[in-house]
């Protein structure tokens, strides 16, 4: 999770929400080559959980722009101590978090309120050979949702159980 530190005057405030310098510093990923957004006109909408396979992986940078969110991040890192194990956080357009997820992990997000606008950094091209996904209520997982879902894309109800 990544707070900015907004420095506040009459007008409003001004952060900066990323530099290349501080994520590499913390042995992030700190370059970005591709920035997408989506909008979520519905709550309970759900997207995910998507990643790329390899060679194509990407690390991700997420930040909800308008509206609000639950945000899921899955490990699916074989090597990793946290492997199949997932966090959820709440960003929303008021709390101006985000999160920061590193190759290797599935993303997926229910939205919580109408019109939710998404904004995010990627660290790859999109590669539509490479993307992938998991089944967003895989009981191998366990995500907990907040909300009963009221909208799945055809895509991510496809998505086949994991093999552990």
């Amino acid at each position: 999770m990544i707070d900015i530190d907004p420095i506040e005057d009459e007008r409003g405030f001004f952060a900066t929400a990323w530099t290349r310098r501080a994520f590499e510093e913390r042995g992030l990923t700190g370059e970005f080559v591709q920035c997408n957004t989506s909008l979520s006109k519905d709550t309970g909408t759900l997207r995910g959980m998507h990643f790329q396979n390899p060679p194509f992986q990407e690390a991700k940078l997420i930040r909800c722009i308008q509206g609000a969110l639950y945000d899921v991040a899955l490990d699916l890192r074989k090597d990793s101590p946290t492997y199949l194990t997932w966090e959820g956080i709440e960003l929303t357009a008021k709390n101006h978090r985000m999160v920061y997820l590193p190759e290797g992990v599935a993303h997926g997000f229910q939205t919580l309120v109408e019109n939710t606008e998404v904004f995010y950094l990627v660290s790859a091209y999109y590669d539509p050979a490479s993307q992938s996904g998991a089944c967003w209520d895989d009981p191998a997982f366990g995500i907990q949702w907040p909300l009963p879902v009221s909208v799945l894309s055809e895509k991510d109800a496809g998505f086949a159980a994991w093999k552990v």
